[in-house]
This record gives structure tokens, C-alpha cells and sequence, in this order.
């Protein structure tokens, strides 16, 4: 297989600044020209071929060269380049916001519906070309406000201009960051030594201080480890206030979303975002989160009542003053002990059995297995990628004999550095999709997928200067191992997916639906078959004991109460934002609601709302989509999947069901093929609550 060449090259990951400024401004002025000659065709000469096809083909081949471009910001260590990644992404999303408002394309979009349908021409459209052509005039016309007088036009044109400009700058903040909390070796006491022995030393006034990053591998353990609570409160408090800076644009972002809402005649944002979901209105996402908070309050406040047990008796036991309050940055840290002492759990002794090293590879082997498809390393050439860590690997059908066996291309960036992206999240730098007619390669061929995943798993300790010693390896904790496989989901989901026209690949489905495929995937890391393969000590090489395994599983659901309130606290204060018509003070309602649902104190208010990337991400008053889309997810596995999670059958059944459809279809038509039958929420009933459900099943 190695011997097989792909029949579309890799990209090159080597612009320059001014390249990438040369080519976005090439490329706008192209597509402009494109839209323009469209525009002006007669209406006698509009139809699929020369409306639709002519459009959805030039803006497949706009982001195909645009995508790459905007994915410098999150990853070059340049920050030349990564500013002028940024300044590409503000002039793509003008541009987009510009074409979206032009009247004269909406014309011909129109007329050519009415000549497809008055010739008889709309019944020999397949039903993917039917969606497209609804979605170019159904949906995109109503969302530009194209009715509106030419005044109302030009105010949303700089509103909705002004607004990504916005959001963009707010996560540019987030990728910039890169601030510090520090501390003496005593005040870290708990926090196990491989990861102090990652953090930075050096010397303040004569006194040994270790600086902590923000990064998930540095901060996360001193949440759940540290003993001393006031570390903890420091920690978080300034974790919290990290994006301070972002608090204003924030304010500014829902400001301008308001208003635009308001011109385009919805009562709120949410409104308008959510037309387009799954769930159809804000109001159908405040019921639902009303309901489940209704449902998990009573479990969570006995979590709590659990937790506060512990931290009396702790607080007791050391002479330290117990004022009755379980704060925030007691959460994860009474968590861990609450797991240790009731299913004799050490995190610390878990994470032994999950060297990085030996997880990655064996996860792609589990999806490879299951999905039917072999990934092949690539040599390092020059270029070959945007950091020299990056992975990258072409991906073949498992029984490739030739090229017709290509499916795409995967990277995987995988650890922490300075002005990265600094959580997990996938990009579909190229989408699939069939060429059409006017393609300058001619119709009928396939153009094939990119996909880059980008994390912040630990990186390995400096190699101890004992040639007798066995250096300890890079380690997961189990939390981390779960979200690496989520995100290897949204991966295979983005290569898999095999689409008529870009617009549908993959991931584009509903974003209230598009965690369902890999939240259902979760769950492998909670089969004990899974875990045998996927836990194998870093010293001792076996795997994990049955044990061991079993006490994992069990504390799966282990104050599932707490865990979820705190999600619907998130997806809380999304709809809320917009959903409100008057601002507010947006730090106190982050503080207040966060107390209110999650049950927790916040102690110093601080700016959190600052650091909730999502919100100016894509999930705008979509929040609520990572609990709804649970039960699509809960539903698929116990159906489908549970009797046997490896089982290649299934996972076929999932691929060519699941995605291979990616958005061309209704996502509840997706499900349904999956599942045979409409989907419900039992197996999610049960699996937050066991066999007893609470009075109402319903959600």
C-alpha cells in the first residue's frame, strides 16, 4: 500500500505573508467577477447548469483555496503569518457577507427555480441537487434580508461585516494568549511530580517559582491535585480572567447581533440561528434545557451534598476554618477524591496505562478497523506542514489497489506550544466533492478531503540523565483519551463523508447534530474490550486488570449531576444572551447563573464569559446542541452499536448511514436510516439516570 500514489497531491503548508495577502485578494476579485457575469444572464438563460452549478462550483473552489489560508492563525508559531491568516479570514468573511447580499444573484437563483420547475427539469434533479437549490433560494434569501429597501440593506451589509470582524478578534485573543500563574513547590503540594517537573522554574527573589500555563496539561492537574485550596482559587481565578480583553468585544459581538436579528425580522438571534437546527426555535432550546436542569437538579444536589462531606472532613482534619460553601475550584479536585475513595481510583495510577505514544496509534487502529480504511505516514518534506510536529497521513480504503482507493488526507497537531489553538478541535481544511462540468478539471471526478486535527496532549519530560532510568513518556488521563477519540470522530466524519457538492460533506450537517456521531463514539472508552487494547502500562507494558477497568467504567457516571448542570449552565448562558433584547451586566450574569444552575460558588467574580470560545465560534445560541445532540448519540450506541462496538458490520452500517450522507440529507432522515426506526430518548433516560427514570421520560 505505501507504493500506492494519491491521485490529488498534498497541499504545501509554505505562504509567506504577502502570499497569503496576493492570493486572498486574487481570489475575491475572481469570484466577484464570477457572481457578476452570473448575475447578468437573461432569464431565459438561467437554469441549474448555468445558476447553480456555476455558483456552488465557484465557491468550492473560493474555500478550497481560502480554508488553508485562515487555518495559519491557529497554529504557526509566525506571527506575521498568523496576522495576516487573521486579516485573510476578515476580508473572505466580508466578501461573504458582500455576495450574500447581492440582489441581482438572488434574481437569477430565482429565476432559475422557476424555469427548472416551469420546463419540467426540476423532477430529473437527484435529491441532493434539489437541496442545494433550496437552500441557495429558500434559505440564503431570507437570511440576506434581500426584501429589505436598499438603506435596511446597506445597515445589515456593516452590521454583518462588523460582526465577524468581531469574532474574529476575539478568537485571536484566544490564540495569542499565552499568560502565566505562578507558584512555590510547597504551595503545588499534590500535584503529582512528572507534571510540576513540566512546568517552567525559576528564580523570584531569591526563591524557587514554577510558572503554570493555561495550556489543559498544565492546568488541569493543579485543579484536580493541588491540596491547598488557596492554590486552587488562584489558579482558577486567574484561568478564569485569562481573556479579560475579550469581555468588551463580547459585549460587542451580541450588540451587534441584536441588531441585525431585529433588521432581518426575528424576535432574537436565537431565533434565527436556531431556524435552521433541528430543534426550529429559542424556544424549543430553553424548554429543553428547563426540562433536563428540572430532571438533574435533585441528582446533582445530592452530588454535592456527597462532595461537601468530603471537604468538611478534609477541611477538619488539616485546621483549616469550613465555611459551608463548595466553590468552583473545588470541583474537580473533590471529584478526583470522591472517585478515589468510593471506587479506590487513582487518576494519577490510570494515567499510567495510557502513554501517549501507545494511545494515538491505537485509536486510529480501532477506527480503522471498524471503518474500513488504513491510514499510511508520509515522509517529511519540506513544506509538508505548517510546525515540524505535525503528523501527517494519506488514508486508503483497507483494500486499496489503486488510486480509486484514496479517501483523503489527515494531520494531526498534537501538542501544546506558544500561539496555538489551545484547546481540541478538528478542521475540514478541503471538503469531498464531486466536479462538475464547468470544473477545470472536467466533471464526473472526485475531489477529495482534508482533514487536520488540532490538540494539546502532555509532551514527553526532558529524558532523565540516568542511562539506568526509564524515562516516564508523555501520559493521558482517561478525560483526555475520550476527547482524543471524539475529535478522531468529527476527523473520520470530515474523510468519509461522500457528498455531491461541498456544501453537504461531512460535518455540514445541523449544529445541533453534528457532535451526535462523535458523542456516540465516546463510548468505546468506556468498553472494557476497548480499554483492554487502548490502557497498556508505560513501564510494565500490560494491560489494564479487569479490575481496574471495572472501577473506570463505574465511575463514568459519578456526580453525572454536577457534570451535566454545568453544561447546561454553558448552553444557559448562550440562549440567554440571545435571547435578551437589553444588554446586561454579562460578567454578573455569568457569575450569578453559573451559581444559580451549576450549584457551585463562584467567589470573586470574575470574566469568564471572556474564555467561552464557542460563543463567538459557530455555536452562538447553539450551545445547547452538545447536551440535545446526547441523545442522538445515547440512541445510535444502545441501538446499533452496544452488543458490539468492534464489530466492522456495524461500523459499515454507521458509515454509509451516518456519514457518508454528511448534510445532504435531513439529519432526522440520517437517523432514521441508521437506526430504523424515529429516534428517542430512552437509552439516554437511562443512561444519565439507570433504570429508574425520572417521572417524565420525555426531554
Amino acid at each position: 500500500m505505501a507504493s500506492l500514489v494519491p491521485p490529488q497531491p498534498a497541499p504545501k503548508w509554505s505562504h509567506t505573508p504577502s502570499q497569503i495577502k496576493q492570493i486572498t485578494e486574487e481570489l475575491i476579485s475572481q469570484n466577484r467577477k464570477l457572481q457578476d457575469a452570473i448575475a447578468a444572464l437573461p432569464d431565459s438563460s438561467c437554469d441549474f447548469k448555468t445558476v447553480f452549478l456555476a455558483l456552488a462550483d465557484a465557491d468550492t473552489q473560493f474555500d478550497a483555496a481560502a480554508e488553508p489560508l485562515a487555518f495559519y492563525q491557529n497554529t504557526s508559531p509566525d506571527k506575521e503569518l498568523r496576522d495576516a491568516s487573521n486579516e485573510s479570514e476578515s476580508q473572505v468573511r466580508a466578501f461573504g457577507v458582500e455576495s450574500s447580499m447581492r440582489r441581482d444573484v438572488f434574481a437569477v437563483k430565482v429565476a432559475a427555480e422557476k424555469n427548472l420547475k416551469a420546463s419540467g427539469e426540476w423532477d430529473k434533479l437527484n435529491a441532493e441537487e434539489k437541496r442545494l437549490v433550496e437552500k441557495m433560494v429558500i434559505l440564503d434569501g431570507k437570511r440576506a434580508g434581500l426584501a429589505l429597501d436598499d438603506d435596511k440593506r446597506q445597515q445589515l451589509t456593516t452590521l454583518k461585516t462588523d460582526l465577524s470582524k468581531t469574532c474574529l478578534e476575539f478568537s485571536k485573543n484566544f490564540n495569542e494568549e499565552d499568560g502565566r500563574v505562578t507558584f512555590t513547590l510547597e504551595e503545588l503540594d499534590g500535584v503529582p511530580a512528572d507534571v510540576v517537573n513540566g512546568y517552567t522554574k525559576r528564580t523570584e527573589s531569591g526563591k524557587d517559582v514554577y510558572d503554570v500555563t493555561f495550556k489543559t496539561p498544565d492546568i488541569f492537574p493543579l485543579f484536580k491535585y493541588a491540596k491547598n485550596p488557596e492554590t486552587r482559587r488562584r489558579a482558577f481565578e486567574a484561568y478564569e480572567s485569562r481573556l479579560e480583553i475579550n469581555v468588551p468585544i463580547l459585549s460587542k459581538a451580541l450588540d451587534l447581533r441584536r441588531q441585525i436579528a431585529s433588521i432581518l425580522g426575528y424576535k432574537t438571534w436565537a431565533d434565527y440561528i436556531t431556524e435552521e437546527k433541528m430543534i426550529k426555535n429559542a424556544q424549543g432550546v430553553i424548554n429543553f434545557l428547563d426540562n433536563l436542569e428540572s430532571k438533574l437538579g435533585p441528582v446533582g444536589k445530592q452530588d454535592l451534598k456527597n462532595l461537601m462531606v468530603l471537604k468538611e472532613k478534609e477541611y477538619k482534619s488539616s485546621n483549616l476554618p469550613f465555611d459551608d460553601k463548595f466553590y468552583i475550584w473545588d470541583y474537580r479536585y473533590y471529584d478526583r477524591k470522591f472517585i478515589e475513595e468510593t471506587l479506590e481510583l487513582d487518576d494519577s495510577a490510570v494515567k499510567e496505562y495510557f502513554p501517549v505514544d501507545h494511545v494515538v496509534p491505537t485509536i486510529l487502529n480501532i477506527y480503522q478497523d471498524l471503518l474500513g480504511v488504513k491510514f499510511v505516514a508520509m515522509k517529511d518534506e519540506e513544506g509538508a506542514t505548517w510546525h515540524p510536529e505535525v503528523q501527517r497521513f494519506s488514508v486508503w480504503e483497507k483494500d486499496a489497489k489503486d488510486e480509486s482507493g484514496f479517501v483523503g488526507y489527515c494531520y494531526l497537531d498534537l501538542y501544546p506550544r506558544a500561539n496555538k489553538y489551545s484547546h481540541a478541535a478538528v478542521w475540514p481544511l478541503l471538503p469531498g466533492y464531486t466536479t462538475t462540468a464547468l470544473s477545470p478539471h472536467g466533471p464526473g471526478k472526485r475531489s477529495y478531503p482534508i482533514a487536520a486535527m488540532v490538540a494539546n496532549l502532555a509532551k514527553p519530560p526532558a529524558p532523565s540523565s540516568d542511562p539506568n532510568v526509564k524515562s516516564k513518556p508523555a501520559l493521558m488521563r482517561h478525560d483526555d483519551v475520550v476527547t482524543f477519540f471524539h475529535e478522531m470522530g468529527h476527523v473520520f466524519h470530515g474523510l468519509l463523508s461522500k457528498t455531491q457538492f461541498a456544501r453537504f460533506h461531512g460535518t455540514s450537517v445541523a449544529r445541533d447534530f453534528v457532535e451526535a456521531p462523535s458523542q456516540m463514539l465516546e463510548n468505546w472508552c468506556w468498553e472494557k474490550s476497548v480499554l483492554k487494547v487502548l490502557g497498556k502500562h508505560w513501564e510494565k507494558g500490560e494491560s489494564m486488570s479487569d479490575d481496574m477497568i471495572d472501577r473506570l467504567i463505574k465511575s463514568r457516571y459519578v456526580n453525572v449531576g454536577l457534570f451535566y448542570l454545568r453544561q447546561i449552565f454553558f448552553a444557559k448562558y448562550d440562549i440567554k444572551v440571545h435571547t435578551d433584547s437589553e444588554p446586561t451586566d454579562y460578567t454578573k450574569l455569568w457569575n450569578d447563573l453559573r451559581e444559580e444552575v451549576s450549584l457551585v460558588k463562584s467567589g470573586k467574580p470574575c470574566p469568564g464569559q471572556g474564555t467561552f470560545g464557542h460563543i463567538t465560534g459557530g455555536y452562538d445560541a447553539g450551545y445547547y446542541g452538545y447536551t440535545y445532540s446526547l441523545v442522538f448519540a445515547a440512541d445510535m450506541y444502545s441501538t446499533v452499536f452496544k452488543a458490539d462496538p468492534l464489530d466492522p458490520a456495524r461500523g459499515q452500517r454507521y458509515r454509509d448511514k451516518i456519514l457518508v450522507p454528511g448534510g445532504s440529507r435531513e439529519e432526522l432522515d440520517s437517523l432514521k436510516d441508521f437506526l430504523g426506526r424515529e429516534p428517542d430518548s430512552e437509552a439516554f433516560i437511562k443512561e444519565i439516570f439507570g433504570n429508574v427514570p425520572p417521572t417524565s421520560a420525555s426531554l
